[in-house]
């Protein structure tokens, strides 16, 4: 009795994913994962085994400023049409497989580069790959959201996330390692470059979105067009344009800005994941100061921690389905505070293989539990009439402290004197600094923009 009910517990849990669009969006987080590790810890591991000092290594983050400022292109590409491939394949499976076509060919280009030779050369690799597969993920989110209905984006999510981490974690970090460790860094970079056929694989076989665009945002631009229209002086094809100019690119910005609290809240969102951008970008380096080979990396660090980190995806998705997005961001984010302690222990430890399982399970688990929550957040903090832009913003502004800040970590490490341990616990410090403006949410401004909403809608109040 009691086995059939769990039975039937599992079976409920696993209903959501069994629609073909999960198998789609699998796959497109695989394509967004899979340039991650190539410019950032591979790519430090890279750096440091040819040479590079650990401060030029932690420079290499500007390089992956895209990520941070991909908001400020994504209205065009919601609004622009390619030539041929849009027509071809329509807007988001258009732009879909146009930037992954690019992707393949700058992560090519990238491992033709030599840092030991030519360190700028890699730069501009770095930064070429960077752009490229942050206009992927711009595509790829309004993709997701476009597809499914509101009901499904939870779910969708964690598809999403889960197929990121197959492509990053997964083949992109440990399987780049082990090809590194076998044919050396360049080959295994070319190799990597065809991961990305895995999103066009999906794209080509998966259908374009038909939802169409919001009544709000329609109406919006036929208010702003009217006012246009008096403009009688202008001509009409800078009308157009001006139109065109605010419903793009001003509203979603100006609509976000009317919001209680919206500093508040951008200011929580660029600090909160600042402690875990700062271990991350000088792990790798870490483990091989440490003495651990390239295999041995890829076995703990990428292996047991892909699977304690999915393991963190799953019981995140039950914890914001059980407490709410905003006390599962404080409950994750003090967890991933205190994981970063475990790598203080292995500092100190030396080259213990238990103590770098630990370290990297339990910091794996605990980023898997405030990833879901933070993009849960982030989801619900969109306004339907401006989703892609809106999550553009947002998400990069949350990567902005990742690239720009941890740019200063291997400063940081030599500042120190190489003292990792002490490192490690100021990077839980930091990790802290979000858990007091998360408190001023939580009580100040606790309802997520789609709960108000259903609340206006329903007649019921905050």
């Amino acid at each position: 009795m009691i086995g059939q009910q769990l039975i039937n517990t599992l079976a409920a849990w696993a209903a959501p994913y069994r629609d073909r669009r999960m198998l789609t969006l699998l796959a497109l987080g695989f394509s967004s994962g899979l340039p991650a590790p190539l410019v950032f810890s591979n790519l430090s591991i890279w750096l440091r085994d040819v040479g590079v000092s650990r401060t030029d290594i932690g420079l290499f983050a500007l390089a992956a400023t895209p990520y941070a400022i991909n908001f400020l292109w994504a209205p065009l590409i919601d609004r622009l049409r390619l030539p041929y491939f849009s027509a071809r394949f329509g807007r988001r499976r258009g732009w879909a497989l146009f930037t992954q076509l690019l992707l393949l060919t700058a992560i090519a280009l990238l491992s033709l580069t030599h840092p030991e030779k030519n360190l700028h050369l890699v730069a501009l690799g770095v930064l070429f790959v960077t752009f490229v597969s942050a206009t992927q993920d711009i595509v790829v989110d309004a993709y997701r959201i476009e597809v499914l209905e509101p009901h499904q984006y939870g779910s969708g999510s964690a598809a999403a996330i889960w197929g990121w981490h197959l492509g990053g974690t997964l083949v992109g970090a440990a399987g780049g390692l082990y090809l590194a460790d076998q044919f050396g860094w360049n080959t295994a970079y070319l190799l990597l470059a065809f991961g990305v056929l895995v999103g066009m694989l999906a794209i080509l076989s998966s259908p374009e979105p038909k939802r169409p665009p919001p009544a709000e945002t329609l109406a919006e631009e036929s208010r702003a067009l009217a006012h246009l229209e008096r403009w009688r002086e202008l001509p009409a094809m800078l009308r157009h344009a001006l139109g065109w100019i605010y419903v793009s690119l001003i509203a979603p910005f100006a609509e976000f800005t009317r919001r209680k609290g919206w500093i508040w809240i951008l200011v929580f969102i660029f600090v909160f994941k600042l402690g875990d951008a700062l271990l991350g970008r000088m792990s790798g380096v870490f483990y091989r100061e440490l003495g651990f080979s390239l295999t041995e990396i890829a076995e703990v660090a990428k292996i047991y921690g892909f699977a304690a980190n999915i393991l963190g995806i799953v019981v995140g998705g039950v914890l914001v389905a059980r407490v709410g997005v905003l006390k599962a961001l404080l409950f994750s984010g003090l967890a991933t505070a205190i994981t970063n302690l475990t790598y203080s222990w292995l500092a100190v430890s030396g080259q213990s293989w238990l103590v770098f399982i630990i370290a990297l399970a339990t910091d794996n688990f605990t980023t898997g539990l405030v990833t879901v929550a933070f993009v849960a957040y982030l989801s619900s903090l969109c306004n339907s009439a401006y989703t892609a832009t809106q999550y553009a913003l947002l998400a990069s502004l949350g990567n902005l402290a990742r690239i720009w800040l941890s740019a200063s970590s291997g400063w940081m490490v030599d500042s120190l004197g190489g003292d990792w341990a002490l490192f490690f616990i100021m990077t839980a410090i930091i990790a802290l600094i979000g858990l007091p403006l998360l408190w001023v949410l939580m009580k100040y401004f606790p309802a997520p923009l789609q709960v108000r909403q259903a609340e206006d809608k329903g007649g019921g109040s905050s």
